[in-house]
């Protein structure tokens, strides 16, 4: 049976990795970042029961991702810019979209899989087709490996893509502005009281502020500016203090216990521009290589990436395992049900936040969804 080679140990292609292995099939990863913890992964993810866990059940990890869980997290409400609450919602443990930090999904995964799997260290400059369905791999150390089933897990800006399509992500027209409150309940309370229990948003035209709680006593925020890249050219993100007043000058006038989030941030400011691959990205079948998660549909963060990403995994490797004589039929099946599920993602998750919020949802809020975004 051949080895299914993995670029990329993120969740999508970790997931992909855990569930071959579920099914017998040999696999091994290259990531190109040197160890496990050679970098922060980032903040809270919420995992959706619609892909999200459907992806962890698949890889027989239920009872593990329950205890990665923080409680309580699924409450959320929004706020009006001068701080009054427009729309709130305790976590009843209902919501479908328990929250855990990226960092220990990674390591659920990452212990899940037998020690050697993971190459660290392996950072990938190209690849090239050869012939009868074989590819080669290029690595920045000069080492090459030729594999007969190549899977592109390596995000946005994937060197396996080429392999099956010359789209290349393009400015999304938005930007994050990340930041961290730490000790928020004693050092930061105005923050730590209209943040809440779980996360806050604070929607406006062309701008918005969310903010998360994550373990101890963190708040997490991420500001959101639709504004072409040259504009943040002009900020000097090197002088933390200068770039957060900067970005604070465009909330002049909201509730300063939420632009405390830019202000009081105990990091400095990070920019987080938003790429996106063209609507309904597809290639061709091409023998021996398919791709997963942003690789193969990059967006502008909508709280989905994760998701479909472990998603994808899950169900490349269960259409791999049906098809254990002939995986050509099972990256066919795969990528014939990855478009039609990707052209679908949008409803899925209006039907989703429609069901999460019921009749309760106000019009400012209702506004923010896709559907709505392209009626106006």
């Amino acid at each position: 049976m051949k080895t299914v080679t993995i670029i990329g140990a993120g969740l999508g292609g970790l997931t992909l990795a855990r569930v071959l292995h579920v099914h017998g099939i040999p696999v091994q990863v290259y990531e190109a970042e040197a160890s496990p913890d050679a970098r922060a992964q980032g903040g809270m993810l919420d995992i959706h029961d619609y892909n999200g866990q459907l992806a962890i059940e698949a890889a027989g990890l239920g009872d593990a991702f329950r205890a990665i869980v923080l409680e309580g997290r699924q409450a959320m409400r929004a706020l009006s810019p001068d701080g009054a609450v427009l729309f709130e919602k305790a976590d009843d443990g209902q919501g479908g979209r328990p929250e855990a930090q990226r960092a220990d999904l990674r390591r659920m995964l990452l212990d899940a899989l037998p020690t050697g799997t993971v190459s660290w260290g392996a950072k990938v400059t190209g690849a090239r087709s050869l012939d009868e369905g074989h590819h080669e791999v290029t690595f920045a150390d000069g080492r090459t490996l030729v594999t007969g089933l190549l899977v592109g897990a390596d995000g946005a800006w994937s060197k396996i893509r080429p392999l099956l399509s010359a789209a290349t992500p393009a400015y999304a027209g938005t930007s994050f502005v990340e930041t961290y409150l730490y000790e928020a309940d004693t050092r930061h309370p105005g923050a730590a009281q209209a943040v809440g229990g779980g996360s806050m948003f604070v929607p406006a035209p062309d701008r918005a502020i969310t903010a998360h709680r994550e373990r101890g006593d963190t708040l997490h925020a991420y500001i959101s500016l639709t504004r072409p890249l040259d504009w943040f050219d002009q900020i000097d993100f090197t002088d933390p203090a200068a770039a957060a007043a900067r970005v604070a000058a465009e909330f002049d006038g909201w509730a300063p216990e939420v632009t405390a989030l830019i202000t009081d941030s105990d990091t400095p400011p990070v920019l987080r521009p938003h790429f996106a691959l063209p609507d309904g990205h597809r290639w061709q079948r091409t023998p021996g290589v398919t791709l997963i998660g942003d690789a193969a549909h990059l967006q502008a963060p909508n709280g989905e990436g994760a998701n479909w990403a472990m998603c994808d995994g899950a169900e490349l490797a269960d259409a791999l395992a049906a098809h254990p004589d002939d995986f050509e039929a099972g990256l066919e099946a795969y990528e014939q049900a990855l478009f039609t599920r990707m052209s679908q993602a949008d409803d899925v998750m209006n039907q989703h936040l429609e069901e999460t919020f019921s009749d309760d949802i106000p019009e400012t809020l209702r506004a923010l969804m896709p559907e709505r975004q392209q009626d106006n």
